[in-house]
């Protein structure tokens, strides 16, 4: 059998590992192609197919109290920012006029109970008396129609006094709610006047938010879906899910000018930008360190149930 030389068995030996040189990089760059193909994809039906907006807003109702009656305030019993609990007294406004319509209208309604008691007993003296024939019939139907005056009077003046308790119960005003004051404005001694708001409460169990998502993505947002809400200030997320979806939005083009026709403004762009519908998130768990503040801002991603939703 013939013997190959030296030299040429050190060539055939070194062939393979010249192949493994000449392959890595190839290997290399096609795994790496696919891993970027892979990641590619996931972010593209992470940001541009999953329904996700970073336009987001925490809301929450605010309870605004105007006094409904008028009067110097004289207690002042809550600080800015400070939690108050429902029922609890916030401030009393000065209470002596409506204590004394109070006792002015006892005084009138005690009266006229007593003319109405005294003219009912003689209205049946006299009825009885003209059954006897002892006085004219139309005595005694001029004293029933006064008894029924005077009936008519009581009924005003129990109204009258019913409605100077009522105003004085609400020289002290107490809260509606559980929740924050906020942007407290109204000082001890300040003349505090009807409808006009001197204290806003916050409610603290009315928070949710607003995800402003883009009219492409509507098609996948469903009542009922669960939603991640973060917001900017925090890492925790918030868990939540969707309540409901905004039935219409502001058109501009849709307002008339002073003929009545429709304003409709040209456009001359070829790039058109979706609009951006509200959904509602109702909060279902706060993490212990989150503060929730009506107006942050938050990211909400959903976790769709179904590709398309039933309407109804």
């Amino acid at each position: 059998m013939p013997v190959m030389p030296n030299d040429q068995n050190q060539t055939m030996s070194r062939w393979p590992k010249r192949w493994e040189q000449q392959a890595l990089p190839w290997v290399l760059t096609g795994a790496a192609v696919a891993v970027a193909g892979v990641l590619g994809m996931t972010m593209w039906r992470r940001y541009v197919e999953a329904p996700w907006t970073r336009d987001g807003t925490v809301r929450a109702d605010v309870v605004t109290m105007a006094p409904e009656v008028a009067g110097r305030i004289v207690e002042l019993r809550v600080a800015d920012n400070q939690y108050v609990h429902k029922g609890e007294l916030l401030m009393v406004i000065d209470p002596t006029d409506y204590q004394i319509a109070v006792s002015r209208g006892t005084a009138v309604f005690q009266q006229a109970k007593l003319d109405a008691q005294n003219l009912q007993l003689e209205s049946a003296r006299r009825d009885r008396l003209a059954r006897l024939d002892a006085v004219a019939q139309e005595q005694a139907t001029n004293y029933q129609s006064n008894a029924s005056i005077a009936e008519a009077l009581v009924e005003q003046t129990t109204a009258s006094l019913q409605q100077a308790r009522v105003n004085l119960e609400r020289t002290h005003i107490r809260s509606p709610v559980n929740g924050w004051v906020t942007n407290l404005l109204a000082r001890r001694d300040d003349y505090a006047t009807v409808g006009r708001d001197e204290i806003s409460i916050v409610d603290a169990e009315s928070f949710w938010v607003d995800g402003y998502f883009e009219e492409t993505k509507l098609g996948k947002v469903c009542e009922g879906d669960r939603a991640r809400v973060q917001l900017i200030g925090y890492s925790q997320v918030i868990d939540g899910h969707v309540d409901s979806v905004a039935r219409g939005i502001h058109v501009p083009n849709s307002e008339p000018n002073l003929q009545g026709l429709a304003t409709v403004n040209p456009i001359y762009t070829w790039v058109r930008l979706a609009q951006r519908i509200p959904v509602r998130i109702d909060i279902d768990k706060v993490p212990q360190n989150v503060r929730l503040v009506a107006g942050l801002t938050a990211t909400v991603r959903l976790v769709p149930k179904h590709e398309e939703c039933h309407l109804k």
